[in-house]
Protein backbone atom coordinates (compact mmCIF):
# COMPACT_ATOMS: atom_id res chain seq x y z
CA UNK A 1 0.00 0.00 0.00
CA UNK A 2 1.39 3.26 -1.02
CA UNK A 3 2.24 5.88 1.65
CA UNK A 4 -0.83 8.37 2.51
CA UNK A 5 0.87 9.71 5.46
CA UNK A 6 -0.15 13.35 4.11
CA UNK A 7 -3.60 12.98 5.22
CA UNK A 8 -4.70 13.29 9.59
CA UNK A 9 -6.55 10.39 10.96
CA UNK A 10 -10.47 11.31 10.70
CA UNK A 11 -12.23 11.75 14.44
CA UNK A 12 -14.88 9.14 15.37
CA UNK A 13 -16.91 11.40 14.50
CA UNK A 14 -17.25 14.51 12.00
CA UNK A 15 -16.77 17.71 13.19
CA UNK A 16 -19.02 20.30 13.84
CA UNK A 17 -21.36 21.64 11.71
CA UNK A 18 -22.54 19.01 10.01
CA UNK A 19 -24.97 18.32 7.03
CA UNK A 20 -27.69 16.10 7.41
CA UNK A 21 -26.72 14.14 4.56
CA UNK A 22 -23.01 12.80 4.53
CA UNK A 23 -20.97 11.28 2.32
CA UNK A 24 -18.42 9.47 3.70
CA UNK A 25 -15.09 8.69 1.16
CA UNK A 26 -12.83 5.87 1.78
CA UNK A 27 -9.56 7.27 0.10
CA UNK A 28 -7.64 3.98 0.93
CA UNK A 29 -10.45 2.33 -0.82
CA UNK A 30 -10.33 4.22 -3.87
CA UNK A 31 -6.18 3.64 -3.63
CA UNK A 32 -6.53 -0.09 -3.55
CA UNK A 33 -9.07 0.34 -6.64
CA UNK A 34 -5.81 1.97 -8.25
CA UNK A 35 -3.55 -0.30 -7.45
CA UNK A 36 -5.70 -3.19 -9.46
CA UNK A 37 -6.08 -1.30 -12.14
CA UNK A 38 -2.59 -0.69 -12.43
CA UNK A 39 -2.14 -4.45 -12.30
CA UNK A 40 -4.34 -5.35 -15.02
CA UNK A 41 -3.44 -3.14 -17.51
CA UNK A 42 0.23 -3.03 -16.84
CA UNK A 43 2.89 -2.28 -18.27
CA UNK A 44 0.51 0.59 -19.57
CA UNK A 45 0.09 3.70 -17.66
CA UNK A 46 -2.42 4.96 -16.05
CA UNK A 47 -4.68 8.20 -16.29
CA UNK A 48 -7.17 9.03 -13.20
CA UNK A 49 -9.35 11.38 -14.61
CA UNK A 50 -10.68 14.28 -11.55
CA UNK A 51 -13.19 16.22 -14.58
CA UNK A 52 -15.49 17.76 -12.88
CA UNK A 53 -14.25 18.44 -9.72
CA UNK A 54 -13.63 14.13 -9.33
CA UNK A 55 -16.98 13.92 -10.78
CA UNK A 56 -18.58 16.30 -7.57
CA UNK A 57 -16.73 13.95 -4.76
CA UNK A 58 -13.70 16.79 -4.65
CA UNK A 59 -10.87 16.60 -6.91
CA UNK A 60 -8.12 18.02 -4.35
CA UNK A 61 -8.38 15.31 -1.35
CA UNK A 62 -8.61 12.80 -4.56
CA UNK A 63 -5.64 13.85 -6.32
CA UNK A 64 -3.19 13.77 -3.35
CA UNK A 65 -4.54 10.55 -2.25
CA UNK A 66 -3.81 9.55 -5.85
CA UNK A 67 -0.89 10.93 -6.60
CA UNK A 68 0.68 9.17 -3.44
CA UNK A 69 -1.01 5.52 -4.74
CA UNK A 70 0.70 5.64 -8.05
CA UNK A 71 -1.37 7.55 -10.62
CA UNK A 72 0.77 8.21 -13.67
CA UNK A 73 -0.94 11.43 -14.46
CA UNK A 74 -4.42 13.41 -14.04
CA UNK A 75 -7.11 14.03 -16.84
CA UNK A 76 -9.36 17.25 -16.35
CA UNK A 77 -11.75 19.00 -18.99
CA UNK A 78 -10.89 22.42 -18.22
CA UNK A 79 -8.01 25.30 -17.69
CA UNK A 80 -9.58 25.73 -14.04
CA UNK A 81 -9.76 22.20 -12.72
CA UNK A 82 -5.93 21.62 -14.26
CA UNK A 83 -4.89 24.71 -12.59
CA UNK A 84 -6.81 23.76 -8.92
CA UNK A 85 -4.25 20.27 -9.30
CA UNK A 86 -0.83 21.78 -10.69
CA UNK A 87 0.03 22.94 -6.84
CA UNK A 88 -1.21 19.66 -5.54
CA UNK A 89 0.59 17.02 -7.41
CA UNK A 90 3.62 16.25 -8.90
CA UNK A 91 2.53 13.98 -12.03
CA UNK A 92 1.44 15.48 -15.83
CA UNK A 93 -1.92 17.00 -15.61
CA UNK A 94 -3.44 16.86 -19.10
CA UNK A 95 -6.73 18.27 -20.13
CA UNK A 96 -8.80 16.13 -22.20
CA UNK A 97 -10.80 16.72 -25.92
CA UNK A 98 -10.83 20.65 -26.24
CA UNK A 99 -9.40 23.98 -25.07
CA UNK A 100 -10.67 27.51 -25.42
CA UNK A 101 -8.34 29.85 -26.98
CA UNK A 102 -8.71 31.94 -24.22
CA UNK A 103 -7.21 28.67 -21.63
CA UNK A 104 -4.19 28.37 -24.17
CA UNK A 105 -1.35 30.83 -22.95
CA UNK A 106 -2.47 29.75 -19.14
CA UNK A 107 -2.07 26.14 -20.20
CA UNK A 108 1.22 26.52 -21.58
CA UNK A 109 3.12 28.77 -19.13
CA UNK A 110 1.80 26.37 -16.42
CA UNK A 111 3.21 23.14 -17.96
CA UNK A 112 -0.66 22.26 -18.68
CA UNK A 113 -0.62 19.50 -21.10
CA UNK A 114 -3.03 20.01 -24.28
CA UNK A 115 -5.44 18.23 -26.48
CA UNK A 116 -5.29 19.37 -30.80
CA UNK A 117 -8.56 18.72 -31.53
CA UNK A 118 -9.19 21.03 -34.31
CA UNK A 119 -7.40 22.85 -36.98
CA UNK A 120 -8.27 25.94 -35.10
CA UNK A 121 -6.40 24.88 -31.34
CA UNK A 122 -3.84 23.55 -33.17
CA UNK A 123 -2.93 26.93 -34.70
CA UNK A 124 -3.49 28.93 -31.23
CA UNK A 125 -1.30 26.60 -29.36
CA UNK A 126 1.41 26.80 -32.03
CA UNK A 127 1.42 30.85 -31.97
CA UNK A 128 1.01 30.80 -27.91
CA UNK A 129 3.88 29.05 -27.86
CA UNK A 130 6.64 30.75 -29.99
CA UNK A 131 5.07 33.66 -28.35
CA UNK A 132 5.95 32.57 -24.86
CA UNK A 133 9.21 31.10 -26.39
CA UNK A 134 8.22 27.46 -25.04
CA UNK A 135 7.70 24.18 -26.09
CA UNK A 136 4.43 23.09 -25.50
CA UNK A 137 3.49 19.36 -24.98
CA UNK A 138 0.51 18.25 -26.98
CA UNK A 139 -2.17 15.30 -27.66
CA UNK A 140 -3.53 15.22 -31.07
CA UNK A 141 -7.17 13.94 -30.61
CA UNK A 142 -8.71 12.43 -33.56
CA UNK A 143 -12.41 11.19 -34.35
CA UNK A 144 -12.70 7.83 -34.56
CA UNK A 145 -16.37 7.52 -34.11
CA UNK A 146 -17.70 9.11 -31.11
CA UNK A 147 -18.53 12.33 -32.90
CA UNK A 148 -18.13 14.72 -30.43
CA UNK A 149 -14.39 16.19 -31.10
CA UNK A 150 -11.09 15.74 -32.38
CA UNK A 151 -9.50 15.85 -35.83
CA UNK A 152 -11.36 14.09 -38.44
CA UNK A 153 -9.23 10.81 -39.60
CA UNK A 154 -8.94 12.76 -43.20
CA UNK A 155 -7.34 16.26 -40.90
CA UNK A 156 -5.23 14.37 -38.58
CA UNK A 157 -3.36 13.43 -42.36
CA UNK A 158 -2.86 16.74 -43.53
CA UNK A 159 -2.20 18.31 -39.70
CA UNK A 160 -0.18 15.86 -37.90
CA UNK A 161 3.04 15.87 -40.70
CA UNK A 162 3.16 19.64 -40.32
CA UNK A 163 2.92 19.83 -36.83
CA UNK A 164 5.62 17.30 -36.17
CA UNK A 165 7.88 19.71 -37.97
CA UNK A 166 7.40 22.30 -35.44
CA UNK A 167 10.01 23.12 -33.20
CA UNK A 168 7.30 24.51 -30.60
CA UNK A 169 5.26 21.40 -30.01
CA UNK A 170 5.80 18.38 -28.38
CA UNK A 171 3.40 15.68 -30.07
CA UNK A 172 3.58 13.31 -26.71
CA UNK A 173 -0.06 11.74 -27.46
CA UNK A 174 -2.21 10.56 -29.63
CA UNK A 175 -5.30 9.42 -28.31
CA UNK A 176 -9.33 9.08 -29.57
CA UNK A 177 -12.48 8.03 -27.24
CA UNK A 178 -14.59 4.85 -27.29
CA UNK A 179 -18.27 5.55 -28.16
CA UNK A 180 -19.50 2.34 -27.26
CA UNK A 181 -16.92 0.01 -25.11
CA UNK A 182 -19.69 -0.98 -22.47
CA UNK A 183 -21.24 -2.87 -24.91
CA UNK A 184 -18.87 -6.12 -25.99
CA UNK A 185 -20.85 -7.93 -28.28
CA UNK A 186 -21.22 -4.58 -30.61
CA UNK A 187 -18.76 -4.02 -33.33
CA UNK A 188 -18.36 -0.16 -32.92
CA UNK A 189 -15.31 -0.48 -30.44
CA UNK A 190 -13.35 -2.72 -32.67
CA UNK A 191 -13.84 -0.40 -35.95
CA UNK A 192 -13.12 2.43 -33.92
CA UNK A 193 -9.88 0.38 -32.58
CA UNK A 194 -8.93 -0.41 -36.25
CA UNK A 195 -9.21 2.65 -37.38
CA UNK A 196 -6.96 4.30 -34.59
CA UNK A 197 -4.52 1.56 -34.93
CA UNK A 198 -4.43 2.24 -38.81
CA UNK A 199 -3.67 5.84 -38.30
CA UNK A 200 -0.61 4.96 -36.31
CA UNK A 201 0.94 2.97 -38.46
CA UNK A 202 0.69 5.34 -41.34
CA UNK A 203 2.02 8.11 -39.00
CA UNK A 204 4.33 5.43 -38.16
CA UNK A 205 5.55 4.37 -41.90
CA UNK A 206 6.07 8.53 -41.99
CA UNK A 207 8.42 8.27 -39.23
CA UNK A 208 5.97 10.00 -37.00
CA UNK A 209 5.84 8.18 -33.15
CA UNK A 210 3.86 8.99 -30.20
CA UNK A 211 5.20 8.02 -27.19
CA UNK A 212 1.55 7.78 -25.84
CA UNK A 213 -1.23 6.10 -27.67
CA UNK A 214 -4.53 5.98 -25.73
CA UNK A 215 -7.75 5.13 -26.20
CA UNK A 216 -9.39 2.99 -23.01
CA UNK A 217 -11.67 4.28 -20.66
CA UNK A 218 -12.99 2.54 -17.62
CA UNK A 219 -15.39 0.06 -20.26
CA UNK A 220 -12.80 -0.62 -22.06
CA UNK A 221 -10.49 -1.92 -19.76
CA UNK A 222 -13.35 -4.45 -18.71
CA UNK A 223 -14.39 -5.29 -21.72
CA UNK A 224 -11.49 -4.74 -24.69
CA UNK A 225 -8.35 -5.33 -22.98
CA UNK A 226 -6.29 -5.57 -26.58
CA UNK A 227 -7.07 -1.35 -26.57
CA UNK A 228 -5.10 -0.67 -23.19
CA UNK A 229 -2.15 0.35 -25.72
CA UNK A 230 0.41 2.74 -23.44
CA UNK A 231 -1.89 4.22 -21.50
CA UNK A 232 -5.47 3.81 -20.28
CA UNK A 233 -7.86 6.54 -18.40
CA UNK A 234 -10.17 5.68 -15.91
CA UNK A 235 -12.53 7.54 -13.61
CA UNK A 236 -15.73 5.76 -12.39
CA UNK A 237 -14.29 2.50 -11.49
CA UNK A 238 -11.67 4.29 -8.96
CA UNK A 239 -14.76 4.67 -6.51
CA UNK A 240 -15.02 0.84 -7.25
CA UNK A 241 -18.13 1.90 -9.34
CA UNK A 242 -18.88 -0.32 -12.72
CA UNK A 243 -21.40 1.01 -15.62
CA UNK A 244 -24.06 -1.09 -15.73
CA UNK A 245 -23.65 -2.86 -18.84
CA UNK A 246 -20.56 -5.07 -19.74
CA UNK A 247 -18.01 -6.86 -18.22
CA UNK A 248 -16.74 -6.21 -14.39
CA UNK A 249 -13.45 -7.88 -15.65
CA UNK A 250 -11.63 -7.56 -11.70
CA UNK A 251 -13.33 -7.13 -8.32
CA UNK A 252 -13.27 -3.38 -6.82
CA UNK A 253 -13.45 -2.14 -3.41
CA UNK A 254 -17.03 0.24 -3.00
CA UNK A 255 -15.61 3.72 -1.33
CA UNK A 256 -18.75 5.62 -1.37
CA UNK A 257 -21.23 5.69 1.62
CA UNK A 258 -24.16 7.96 1.50
CA UNK A 259 -25.77 8.46 5.07
CA UNK A 260 -28.66 10.64 6.84
CA UNK A 261 -30.37 10.48 10.25
CA UNK A 262 -34.38 9.40 11.31
CA UNK A 263 -36.02 12.39 11.52
CA UNK A 264 -39.41 11.08 12.68
CA UNK A 265 -41.51 8.37 13.39
CA UNK A 266 -45.05 8.31 13.35
CA UNK A 267 -48.00 5.98 13.01
CA UNK A 268 -50.43 6.90 10.25
CA UNK A 269 -53.43 5.03 9.63
CA UNK A 270 -54.87 2.99 6.75
CA UNK A 271 -56.40 5.03 4.17
CA UNK A 272 -53.45 8.34 4.84
CA UNK A 273 -52.01 9.65 1.68
CA UNK A 274 -48.01 10.53 1.53
CA UNK A 275 -45.81 13.15 -0.52
CA UNK A 276 -46.75 15.66 -3.22
CA UNK A 277 -49.45 14.74 -5.41
CA UNK A 278 -50.64 11.54 -3.12
CA UNK A 279 -49.07 9.23 -4.85
CA UNK A 280 -48.73 6.93 -2.09
CA UNK A 281 -52.06 5.53 0.17
CA UNK A 282 -50.93 3.26 2.80
CA UNK A 283 -53.26 -0.14 2.68
CA UNK A 284 -52.82 -0.65 6.19
CA UNK A 285 -51.87 0.83 9.54
CA UNK A 286 -47.89 2.01 8.98
CA UNK A 287 -45.02 3.38 10.79
CA UNK A 288 -43.80 5.79 8.38
CA UNK A 289 -40.45 7.59 8.56
CA UNK A 290 -39.11 10.97 7.54
CA UNK A 291 -35.84 11.13 6.11
CA UNK A 292 -34.08 14.03 5.78
CA UNK A 293 -32.85 13.75 2.10
CA UNK A 294 -34.00 14.47 -1.00
CA UNK A 295 -33.35 15.21 -4.52
CA UNK A 296 -31.44 17.94 -4.21
CA UNK A 297 -28.84 15.79 -2.15
CA UNK A 298 -28.93 13.42 -5.00
CA UNK A 299 -32.25 10.74 -4.35
CA UNK A 300 -33.04 9.93 -7.69
CA UNK A 301 -36.65 11.23 -8.38
CA UNK A 302 -37.51 7.93 -10.20
CA UNK A 303 -37.18 6.82 -6.69
CA UNK A 304 -40.15 7.55 -5.92
CA UNK A 305 -42.02 4.39 -4.68
CA UNK A 306 -39.62 2.53 -5.97
CA UNK A 307 -36.44 2.88 -3.85
CA UNK A 308 -35.44 1.74 -0.80
CA UNK A 309 -32.86 2.93 2.22
CA UNK A 310 -31.36 0.98 4.68
CA UNK A 311 -32.15 1.33 8.53
CA UNK A 312 -30.81 -1.27 11.27
CA UNK A 313 -29.89 -3.58 8.50
CA UNK A 314 -33.73 -3.78 7.11
CA UNK A 315 -34.65 -2.99 4.02
CA UNK A 316 -37.04 0.05 4.17
CA UNK A 317 -39.35 0.85 0.92
CA UNK A 318 -39.71 4.98 -0.46
CA UNK A 319 -43.50 5.82 0.10
CA UNK A 320 -44.67 8.78 -2.42
CA UNK A 321 -42.90 11.26 -4.48
CA UNK A 322 -38.81 12.68 -3.73
CA UNK A 323 -39.49 15.85 -2.42
CA UNK A 324 -36.46 18.43 -2.71
CA UNK A 325 -35.66 17.77 1.14
CA UNK A 326 -36.82 14.66 2.97
CA UNK A 327 -38.26 11.51 1.66
CA UNK A 328 -40.46 9.24 3.44
CA UNK A 329 -40.20 5.21 4.21
CA UNK A 330 -42.34 2.43 5.85
CA UNK A 331 -40.75 1.40 9.04
CA UNK A 332 -42.77 -2.06 9.42
CA UNK A 333 -40.21 -3.93 8.73
CA UNK A 334 -38.27 -2.19 11.04
CA UNK A 335 -40.28 -1.62 14.84
CA UNK A 336 -37.51 -0.80 16.78
CA UNK A 337 -36.46 2.21 14.60
CA UNK A 338 -36.19 5.52 16.74
CA UNK A 339 -35.78 8.73 15.79
CA UNK A 340 -32.13 9.43 14.95
CA UNK A 341 -30.78 6.47 14.06
CA UNK A 342 -28.04 6.06 11.27
CA UNK A 343 -30.00 5.79 7.70
CA UNK A 344 -27.55 4.54 4.64
CA UNK A 345 -28.81 5.72 1.24
CA UNK A 346 -25.71 4.02 -0.28
CA UNK A 347 -23.54 1.63 1.28
CA UNK A 348 -24.07 -1.46 3.92
CA UNK A 349 -26.07 -2.06 6.49
CA UNK A 350 -25.84 -5.46 8.18
CA UNK A 351 -26.00 -7.75 5.87
CA UNK A 352 -28.02 -5.37 3.14
CA UNK A 353 -26.25 -3.12 0.77
CA UNK A 354 -27.70 -0.41 -1.39
CA UNK A 355 -25.11 0.39 -4.35
CA UNK A 356 -24.20 3.59 -6.75
CA UNK A 357 -25.50 0.96 -9.47
CA UNK A 358 -29.00 0.30 -7.87
CA UNK A 359 -29.64 3.65 -7.87
CA UNK A 360 -28.95 4.11 -11.61
CA UNK A 361 -30.95 1.23 -12.67
CA UNK A 362 -34.23 2.72 -10.49
CA UNK A 363 -33.71 5.93 -12.62
CA UNK A 364 -32.91 3.89 -15.85
CA UNK A 365 -29.84 6.52 -15.85
CA UNK A 366 -25.84 5.35 -15.55
CA UNK A 367 -23.45 5.35 -12.35
CA UNK A 368 -21.74 8.59 -13.86
CA UNK A 369 -25.07 10.67 -13.20
CA UNK A 370 -25.75 9.37 -9.68
CA UNK A 371 -22.35 10.74 -8.80
CA UNK A 372 -21.90 13.71 -10.21
CA UNK A 373 -25.91 14.70 -9.07
CA UNK A 374 -24.68 14.63 -5.20
CA UNK A 375 -25.76 17.68 -3.76
CA UNK A 376 -23.68 20.59 -2.60
CA UNK A 377 -24.83 20.74 0.63
CA UNK A 378 -23.96 17.04 1.00
CA UNK A 379 -20.53 16.93 3.33
CA UNK A 380 -18.27 15.09 1.57
CA UNK A 381 -15.85 13.36 4.58
CA UNK A 382 -12.65 12.24 3.23
CA UNK A 383 -11.52 9.12 5.24
CA UNK A 384 -7.60 8.06 4.72
CA UNK A 385 -6.40 4.55 5.28
CA UNK A 386 -6.11 2.57 8.51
Amino acid sequence: MANLSLFRSSPAKPVLPLSRVRLDIHLGNIVTNLERIKARVAPAKVMCVLKAGGYGLGALPLAKALSQGGADRFGVAELKEALALRAAVKQPIQMLSGVLNWEIPEAISQGIILPIGTPEAAEGILTEAKRQGKRATVHVKVDTGMGRMGLTLSQAKKWVPKLAKTRELRLEGLFSHFANANHPENGKTQLQFQLFMDLVKEFENQGIRFPIRHISNSDAINNFPEADLDMVRTGINLYGVFDLQGRQAYRLKPSLELKTTLLAKRRLPAGSTIGYGCTHTLFEDTWVGTVPAGYADGVPLAASNSGWVLLKGKRCPILGRVSMDYITVNLNACPGARVGDDVVLVGKSGKEEITIEDWARVKQTHPYEIICSLGNRVQRIFHPPD
